[in-house]
């Protein structure tokens, strides 16, 4: 097998192109990448033709590699390389602001993750006492790790964490408020004997679906599955028949009649 230098060989005059990338922790691709496009161009060559790197090569790749580091693109480089003084300065300057800009950007980023993660956890980034004071002295803190326990795992738990990372004290008071508005026209409605099925129903099911949209996003088929709860389980059934008598039933029975006029059959809706 015959020998070549640029396999990675030392030899007088310079070191070949692959002890080169070894000492500075490159590929060879990399320096022969750097020499096509005139950034560091080795200095010899050998008698067959192979890169031979001097110790001022070398010295240049490092400069290289400590401006890749803070991610300067590669067509900026040899400008703060060969360039005035003036000009490497007012190039670090720049590449400086944009640095300041990418690391206040990813902070916002790491902050908001943050924020998404405890929602995911708590449920809200609300105190116990915000929560009371925003939604009511019957509300009780602990629906929230409830509703995790029963749902986290779910993508509407995602998706409600998602929104609710976003959200200050101010936003859930505006959602606490359109709810507590539209529960008092559902009272009123039905009182009235606004019967299912009716213009002014499916418009009173339609805003309803609306505020569940608040958390997530909630078809016609899951608005039919959330409505038999109001019907089936104590808590649900509790608060709507607490803002009116009889309140829980009818509004199952105008989410129903608002889905079939939709063309969702609610004997059969499912949730998704």
């Amino acid at each position: 097998m015959g020998f070549r230098p640029d396999d990675g060989s030392a030899v007088a005059g310079g070191m070949t192109v692959g002890t080169a990338a070894s000492l500075v922790g490159v590929t060879v691709r990399t320096l022969h990448h750097w020499d096509a496009i005139g950034l560091v161009r080795p200095s010899g060559r050998t008698a067959a033709g192979y890169r031979l790197y001097t110790a001022a090569d070398i010295a240049r790749v490092h400069r290289v590699l400590v401006y890749r580091e803070l991610d300067v693109p590669l067509d900026h480089i040899a400008g703060l390389l060969d360039g005035s003084a003036d000009e490497v300065a007012e190039s670090l300057s720049r590449q400086r602001d944009r640095l300041h800009e990418r690391i206040l950007r990813l902070r916002g980023m790491a902050e908001a993750l943050d924020r998404v993660v405890e929602a995911r956890d708590r449920g809200t980034l609300l105190s116990a006492e915000e929560q009371v004071a925003i939604f009511g002295e019957h509300w009780r803190p602990t629906w929230y790790a409830e509703a995790r326990d029963r749902w986290g795992d779910t993508g509407q738990w995602a998706q409600y964490a998602e929104r609710a990372a976003g959200r200050s004290a101010e936003d859930w008071r505006r959602i606490a408020d359109d709810v507590r508005a539209l529960d008092g026209d559902l009272a009123a409605a039905l009182r009235d004997g606004v019967r299912p099925g009716d213009d002014e129903a499916n418009a009173l099911a339609e805003r309803h679906r609306a505020s569940i949209g608040a958390y997530f996003d909630c078809t016609h088929s899951m608005h039919v599955c959330l409505g038999r709860r109001y019907t089936t389980e104590p808590g649900f059934t509790a608060h709507y028949d607490g803002v009116e008598p009889g309140l829980a039933e009818w509004l199952s029975r105008i989410i129903d009649a608002n889905a079939r006029a939709r063309g969702v059959d609610p004997e059969t809706a499912t949730w998704g």
